[in-house]
This record gives structure tokens, sequence and C-alpha cells, in this order.
């Protein structure tokens, strides 16, 4: 089958020190026409102010810029503090300063969505995340009080009418489940809650009304077939493409959405099914991307 409609990857990193723009080029070139650009902070020395994540998340907009105007796809871009970022320094500032170092950093969180909920604002961002919580075993203080920004996180989204973008654990069937009630909780739209690096089964029974972010890795063609009809509403196809010179091609290399896109068609996936992927989809959650010139 013979597909020329559009290819978003949902969830794509881009680097300055890494291929960044040969990467774009690559997911174009095998027939891909919008990325999300998903900010990747600097695990070696994250943001500590207001400013810094001003700065930061400035670079990823302006890269999004760059990849517009010199490779041509439609970009939309997402902003917000990884979770990791967060726990890392949690952890620190704790071991260091106890009480201060934890009020330290809720404040730095609240610092960095503040300062990522501005370019939504100003039209510059198209969602918030990624965030969420640790992936990792962690100490009880941690976990909690990253459900606890979760929660408020998604308070303001649910506030604010926009989509989150969460990086959370995979291996637990709960987690679906859990992500829902607390999204209840907080008024807010179970659609409008993404799960970045989803398994590949988008059974509505499994997501409980959440949208999945499907890693379009190898098994995950016959999982979607095999769970499509009892979607909820929709599901989106991501890399996680890293843009790291020591792994290249980490997560999934930037030509995997289109190759799985058209697997899923070969496969028997109706193509309007794909449209919704890549077009309808995209469009309700996340609004207009923003074109290339």
């Amino acid at each position: 089958m013979v597909y020329d409609g559009p290819i978003m990857d949902n969830h794509f990193h881009l680097n300055r020190q890494g291929r960044f723009l040969d990467a774009a080029r690559d997911f174009q070139r095998t027939g891909g026409t919008h990325v999300v650009l998903v900010h990747c902070p600097d695990f070696s020395a994250p943001p500590t102010t207001l400013e810094g994540h001003r700065e930061a998340y400035a670079d990823t907009v302006a890269m999004a810029a760059s990849v517009r105007s010199e490779v041509g796809l439609s970009t939309r871009v997402v902003l917000g503090p990884h979770p990791a970022a967060f726990a890392h320094q949690f952890e620190r500032w704790v071991n260091e300063d106890g009480d201060q170092g934890k009020e330290r950093a809720v404040e730095n969180y609240r610092a960095s969505i503040e300062a990522a909920v501005a370019f939504l604002e100003e039209g510059e961002a198209h969602a918030i995340g990624e965030v969420g919580r640790p992936h990792w075993p962690v100490s009880d203080e941690v976990w909690a009080l990253s459900n606890e920004l979760l929660e408020e996180t998604m308070h303001m989204a649910a506030q604010g009418g926009f989509p989150l973008q969460l990086h959370v654990e995979g291996e637990s069937d709960e987690t679906y489940g859990d992500l829902a009630m607390r999204a209840r909780r907080q008024g807010m739209a179970l659609d409008m809650l993404i799960r970045h690096y989803s398994p590949p089964n988008i059974d509505g029974a499994y997501t409980h009304g959440l949208t999945p972010s499907v890693l379009a890795g190898k098994g995950s063609v016959d999982a979607i077939m095999a769970s499509v009809e009892r979607r909820t509403h929709g599901f989106f196809l991501e890399t996680d493409y890293m843009d790291d010179l020591r792994r290249p091609g980490a997560v999934l290399g930037p030509k995997t959405v289109p190759k799985r896109t058209r697997q899923l068609l070969e496969a028997g996936l109706d193509e309007s099914i794909m449209w919704d992927t890549h077009h309808d989809l995209p469009l309700r959650l996340y609004g207009e991307a923003t074109p290339a010139p």
C-alpha cells in the first residue's frame, strides 16, 4: 500500500552536539512530515533557577525553528522538567541540606513548570513534558513527592487546558490506572494525558482512557494490531530518539516511525487510523503544528 499522508514522531530529542539536523533529515527522507521535539535537559547540570530554565527551553525552541527552516518539517515543541533530573536534584539537595534542600528542590521544579507554561502561553510550545515520576527504585520520600508534584502539574494542565507528556515507570500493569485516578482527582481530561514510551497494548481496558504514545520497536506492530479495535480514542507512535553520539540510534533511530507506519498498513491497518495517529489526534490534543516556512 502506498501511503502519502502525514507521519509524525511524537517524541524526538535533538542535540546540537549530536547529529542534530541530519537526524531530522533522516526522518524526513524516509517519509516523516511532522516531529514533536521534546526538551532534553543537561542531566549533568540541570538548571537551578527560573532564568536557567527559560534559557534551556529557549534553546529547544530555537532548535525547533531550525528544523522548520532548514529541514522543512512541521514541528511541535514539548517543554518541561524531566523526572530524572528532578529526582537526582532532590536526593542530592536533601542529603546536603535536609528540609531546606527539599524546599529548594520543590521550588526549582515549580520554576521549571512556570517557565515551560510561559512558552506555551506565548505559542512557542504545544505541551508540557516530559514530566512524571522515577522509573527506577527510589526512596518512599522521593516517590511521594514526585507524585505530589505530578498531581500539582495535572491540576495546572486541567486549569490551562493543555496536554502533558508523561515519563513514568513501565513495568506495572497498574500504572495506567493509577495515573487515571490521579488525573480524575485533579479534573484533567484523560486523553490530554499522553504516556510517552508506552507499551504497544492500546486496548482501552489497559490504557484507562489515557493517550498511549507507543514506542515503535520491532514487536509493536503485532501488539498494536491485536489491540487496535479496542482502543478508546487513538494512539501515537514515537522513537524517543536521543541524538547521543555515544549511543547511535538510541532509543530508536529517526527512520523508525515511517517504517512502522508502512508495516502497520501492510499488516492491514486502515489508512484512516494512520491519518488519526499522525494528523487528527495531534491536532485535537496539541493544536496546529508550527509549519515549515
